[in-house]
């Protein structure tokens, strides 16, 4: 409004300064004013909206302090949270230091731990595979063992079977000889099975004439008897062993002592033997002087012939050897 009168002024005084003008001059005068009306009533619109701009902007402005000031007070709490990470950002790097350290040593020794277990795991797998190849090689033993207690197992039912068949004919012969010889059981004669061998002896007194080494008429015929029984095995060993007493014989001629009557009472039985049908290939002539005595109080039982009849042992020794 202000505004507007101060133009209206200004044109009336123009004209009462200058006293009368022409119609002219007025109009230009008028039309220049209208401008000036015009200029005016723009300026007083811009003016409002200018005011209206001022207040829009006042009110902007507001916001924008309020803005502001909120900015700065999240800006504030956001310095301290930062300031607050901060600090706990240089507590946990710490802490990681001392984690770091911690980790470090821990794995130090998970390390040390770790080596120490694999050299344990290695001594244990040698060990074990040294266990295993001692365990192989006694399996493999165990297995030869056992192959061997096999073959053993049979070789031993074999000499058993042997033996036993041994004893068996053994005791078949001494059943035939005394048998045989019965009627010399009371005339010094005995038959006997002993550890497979059958035992025929023969007191001297059956057989000689004290001191002689000359076959008696009894004795002859008990030495035939005998014969008749061991001509017909094929498979024995017989030993004819001579024993005497302990009474020394000394003679300067033959026999000259207990030695040698022995050893020629030994002979002269295998000479009836041999006549009487006994293979010589089968004999053994033996003498044991007084050595071996049975009863070391009774000479007359020492002095004698003892006929060992044997089986051929060859099948079995054959065995044995083939065990060895």
């Amino acid at each position: 409004m202000k505004a507007l009168i101060y133009p209206t002024t200004l044109f009336f005084s123009f004209f009462l300064f200058n006293g009368c003008v022409t119609l002219k001059q007025f109009d230009e005068l008028q039309s220049d004013f209208d401008k000036i009306q015009n200029e005016n009533r723009m300026l007083a619109l811009e003016g409002q909206d200018g005011e209206i701009e001022r207040r829009e902007m006042t009110g902007r402005i507001a916001v924008l302090e309020e803005s502001q000031r909120n900015l700065i007070a999240d800006t504030a709490k956001i310095g301290r949270k930062m300031r607050q990470a901060a600090a706990e950002i240089v507590r946990l790097e710490e802490l990681n230091d001392v984690l770091n350290s911690e980790s470090s040593s821990r794995m130090a020794a998970i390390n040390d731990e770790n080596r120490a277990l694999l050299a344990d795991l290695s001594r244990s797998r040698t060990e074990l595979q040294q266990q295993e190849d001692a365990l192989n090689e006694l399996r493999s033993n165990l297995e030869s063992r056992e192959k061997e207690l096999s073959d053993r197992s049979k070789r031993i039912a074999e000499l058993e079977g042997l033996l036993l068949a041994r004893d068996a004919a053994a005791e078949a012969l001494r059943s035939q000889l005394a048998d045989a010889l019965l009627g010399f059981a009371d005339k010094g004669l005995s038959v006997e099975q002993r550890d497979g061998k059958v035992y025929v002896s023969l007191e001297a007194q059956l057989l000689f004439p004290s001191g002689s080494t000359a076959i008696n008429a009894n004795g002859k015929k008990a030495l035939q008897d005998l014969s008749a029984v061991i001509s017909q095995q094929s498979n024995l060993e017989i030993i004819v062993e001579g024993h005497t007493d302990s009474d020394q014989l000394r003679s300067a001629s033959i026999p000259r002592n207990n030695w040698e009557l022995s050893v020629l009472r030994s002979t002269a039985v295998i000479e009836i033997l041999k006549a009487s049908g006994v293979a010589p290939n089968l004999l053994t002539a033996a003498g044991r002087s007084e050595y071996h005595p049975l009863d070391v109080d009774d000479k007359a039982r020492n002095r004698r012939i003892e006929v060992i009849l044997a089986p051929n042992l060859d099948a079995l020794f054959e065995l044995i050897r083939s065990d060895e």
